[in-house]
């Protein structure tokens, strides 16, 4: 071929070449999108993923998935397993993140894998560096990640936010949340709310001061940070954004300054109201006759604005906290029809003080207030006027002198919470809560006790203990229109492990000695069981590839229980630790015989 017929032949060929070239290049970019708003705002109701932990930013846990259902779940068996290894075990509350074909878990002491999501083969691993000295007051557990872009974020025990190349495991970006040697850590799994990423801040034991903060999720770099306590000022790109209420409105003195009020658990977010719903944790110290006041902002359930980091609203729980019920429990949207048959925009929270809320979402007037476990001495209701609790008389604990402990108390529940951490779910189609929940009472005192930074700030002495024989923990369904209890499930030891419900009407948990349970969302009854070999404290999750249902949890007893138990602690003292991710799904039917001539 001469020069000429080669220069035709390449002008006839151009545009296609072109063409083929710019459809290479979008996807390429299509690619290299990775995780997107649009994918988060939809994550509730896609199958194909798991992108939030919580499944949806509004954390019902709900998935619409019912191929695993009640009618087929005794078939449910293990498709792969993986173990977290090593001698790091513990705790392992996290839930699984599943997108392009991978799983994305995070373990105990601030870890992080990438798992084929087909087979369970590790693709590859981060292990954060931890300094001597961190100070996690709750065991060294992590909740789980978040993922933007090509990007998959996480907190660590020395309160950095770390995020990592989805595909390689490389560090793209890592900020630093607090000082760890104040006693400032991070267990939450961030949240992604356009574009940015929402942490809060572990650490009410000792002092530190709670906020929430919201970064650009691509560079990571400080968009606005909201403190959680009256007095500090808030910023919005780097610049003064107006403090949080008045100064000495609600504290006194310079108690302010170390005043707790931990956003440990992490927020949800309303997209119908740009709402992020955010709990907040214990006043400091515990010795709450060195606060006198309501010590606003603390225990309470906060509505910031997604975009300005300016509270909207705030509902306080537990005034002038005494008993260290905490507030951060995760407030959840969903819509309910009142009396009337109107359609509420209402948000519920279960209470570490044992009272399940309905808020008015928009502006967090109260609906609703009804108990969810069986013994509350600290108050016998909530003032649906005021919004307050009535408070027993006599069930704070005295006050202490300079040198000895003041009159011990018996308290229910304990400062371990009608409901702790764990996670409850919401099924529209049911329209139940399902709360996990522990029946427990503490003798808790006050002693005298001073500020120093890195050291704890309680000023209180306690030990738990069980209110029945028979049980401790439950898994109970509330109707959030009425407060009523539609069922309950009774379980020998706590529970500590989040709720996942399906389409499938089912709703599933883990509990410490090993299994992992699916019952029969109408009716509680238990429908399946699985012995994990180690107790459930991770949180469930469920999503479709190949035309199958998938089930994932994580398998690892800690949290808590066993570090602050008291006499619960004692009593479930041979749980086996470990760490395991468990993926499930149907059994496949062996093929019919042939039959033979």
């Amino acid at each position: 071929m001469n020069q000429s017929t080669r220069g035709k032949t390449s002008s006839r060929h151009l545009p296609a070449l072109i063409a083929g070239c710019a459809m290479l290049l979008l996807a390429g970019t299509a690619s290299a999108a990775g995780v997107t708003d649009a994918m988060i705002s939809n994550d509730a109701t896609s199958t194909n993923d798991v992108l939030t932990v919580g499944l949806g930013q509004s954390g019902q846990r709900f998935s619409p998935l019912t191929t695993i259902n009640a009618d087929n779940i005794g078939d449910l068996v293990p498709a792969w397993t993986f173990s977290f290894g090593g001698e790091k075990q513990r705790g392992q509350e996290t839930q699984a993140l599943v997108y392009n074909g991978k799983m994305f878990i995070t373990g105990s002491y601030s870890r992080l894998w990438a798992l084929d999501v087909k087979t369970g083969k590790r693709l590859w691993a981060y292990e954060h560096r931890l300094p001597d000295g961190i100070m996690p007051c709750c065991d060294v557990v992590n909740r789980g990640a978040a993922l933007y872009d090509n990007l998959v974020i996480f907190g660590t025990l020395d309160a950095h936010l770390v995020a990592l190349n989805m595909d390689t495991g490389k560090v793209v970006w890592n900020e630093t949340l607090g000082d760890y040697k104040a006693g400032y850590s991070y267990t939450a799994a961030p949240l992604i709310v356009k574009g940015k990423v929402i942490t809060g801040v572990s650490g009410g034991e000792f002092g530190i001061v709670g906020r929430v903060d919201a970064r650009d999720a691509k560079t990571g770099k400080l968009v606005w940070s909201r403190p959680t306590v009256e007095g500090h000022m808030g910023t919005l790109n780097g610049k003064d954004n107006g403090i949080t209420g008045k100064l000495n409105a609600s504290w006194p003195g310079d108690m302010w300054k170390f005043g707790g009020a931990a956003t440990w658990l992490g927020c949800t977010y309303g997209a119908d109201v740009n709402l992020v719903y955010c709990g907040t944790g214990n006043p400091a110290p515990w010795n709450a006759h060195l606060r006198p006041g309501d010590n606003l902002y603390s225990t309470s359930t906060l509505g910031i604005d997604a975009d300005k980091g300016v509270i909207k609203w705030s509902y306080q729980s537990t005034p002038n906290d005494h008993w260290d019920f905490d507030g951060v429990n995760e407030f959840i949207p969903f819509d309910m029809k009142d009396s009337s048959g109107k359609v509420v925009k209402a948000g519920a929270k279960a209470d570490r003080n044992g009272f399940f809320y309905v808020l008015d979402r928009t502006n967090g007037k109260l609906l609703n207030a009804s108990p969810f476990v069986t013994k509350q001495t600290w108050a016998s209701g909530v003032d649906l006027k005021t919004g307050r609790p009535i408070e027993s008389k006599n069930n704070r604990p005295g006050d202490p002198s300079a040198a000895e402990k003041g009159e011990s108390v018996f308290s229910a529940p304990s400062f371990l919470g009608g409901k702790n951490w764990m996670p409850m779910a919401y099924s529209a189609q049911t329209g139940y809560f399902y709360v996990p929940a522990n029946e427990w009472g503490m003798d808790i005192w006050n002693e005298p006790i001073t500020y120093k930074k890195g050291a704890a700030y309680l000023g209180a002495g306690f030990n738990i203990k069980p209110l029945y024989d028979d049980y401790i923990g439950a898994l109970r369904a509330i109707d959030p229109a009425t407060g009523k209890i539609v069922w309950e499930y009774k379980n020998d030891s706590p529970v500590w492990g989040g709720v996942m419900t399906t389409a499938g009407n089912l709703v599933f948990m883990g509990t410490p000695d090993g299994y992992f349970k699916a019952f029969n969302a109408k009716t509680g009854e238990v429908l399946w069981k699985f012995q994990t070999g180690s107790g459930v404290v991770g949180q469930p999750a469920t999503w479709e590839q190949d035309g199958e249902q998938f089930i994932a949890i994580a398998s690892g007893w800690g949290g808590a229980v066993p570090l602050w138990g008291g006499d619960v602690a004692k009593k479930i003292k041979d749980i086996s630790q470990g760490g395991m991710m468990w993926v499930f799904k149907l059994h496949k039917s062996a093929a019919p015989a042939v039959a033979k001539n």
